[in-house]
């Protein structure tokens, strides 16, 4: 069983980046889908029996976080089987995103992956003796993705086999609706918190983008209308 991990991937949720991002914080709002709260159940492979007794369900909870030029996307799991929380950064000087997930043990893995189409395949890279391990993330929908982990004999060319699968939704939105709604003042993300400045009512997506925007609320305001303006030269 995978116990925490350290994911370095390129990533995009629904749509691939155009060019390299010009920011930690452009490259993350591609992952701007996941911000919100999931509902996710796993499974284990096995038999018909052994599925339905190692069945759980968790709830992941994403959101952005701003501490001085340190920006990131966090992840807080609530009964998570495998992981307690993460933290996903963008490394600019590599040019690539890094996912750091931590189980309720403190211990930590390393995984590193590309995306292709809306699927991230994560190959571990301090795994155990013996066995090679990868995390695949499945981007099915705007509100579903599936997240499995396989393993296989170290350096072997067989093909990786499954040994468990959570499959989320993203909780108080339905499966048939694209959300819609204002755009998050620090995000870009969609608005569904209320902050005020001056007197003008601005929308976040988040209580990360909520608090960033009360610490510097003119810096968030201006990055907003210059991203518009640009917007509306294309």
């Amino acid at each position: 069983m995978v116990a925490a991990v350290v994911v370095v991937l390129a990533v995009a949720a629904g749509e691939p980046l155009a060019g390299k991002p010009a920011s930690p914080k452009e490259a993350l709002q591609a992952l701007n889908l996941l911000v919100g709260s999931w509902k996710g159940t796993g499974t284990p492979e096995g038999t018909r029996d052994e599925r339905a007794a190692g069945l759980w369900t968790e709830t992941t909870a994403w959101g952005w976080q701003f501490k001085g030029q340190d920006v990131c996307l966090t992840a807080t799991f609530d009964k998570g089987k495998h992981f307690s929380k993460g933290e996903l950064r963008y490394a600019a000087g590599k040019g690539v995103y890094q996912l750091a997930l931590t189980a309720a043990d403190g211990s930590t893995a390393a995984f590193a992956g590309a995306l292709k189409g809306k699927v991230l395949t994560l190959d571990r890279t301090d795994g155990p003796a013996g066995e090679d391990q990868r995390l695949v993330l499945s981007l099915l929908h705007h509100n579903r993705h599936l997240v499995r982990f396989e393993t296989r004999p170290k350096g072997s060319a067989l093909g990786f086999v499954k040994k468990w699968q959570v499959g989320a939704t993203k909780e108080g939105v339905p499966f048939a609706d694209v959300p819609k709604g204002p755009e998050c003042i620090v995000s870009g993300g969609l608005g569904t918190m209320k902050v005020t400045h001056k007197g003008e009512t601005y929308f976040v997506c988040c209580s990360g983008c909520r608090d960033a925007f009360k610490d510097e609320p003119e810096k968030f305001i201006k990055e907003s209308k210059e991203a518009a303006a640009k917007a509306n030269k294309k």
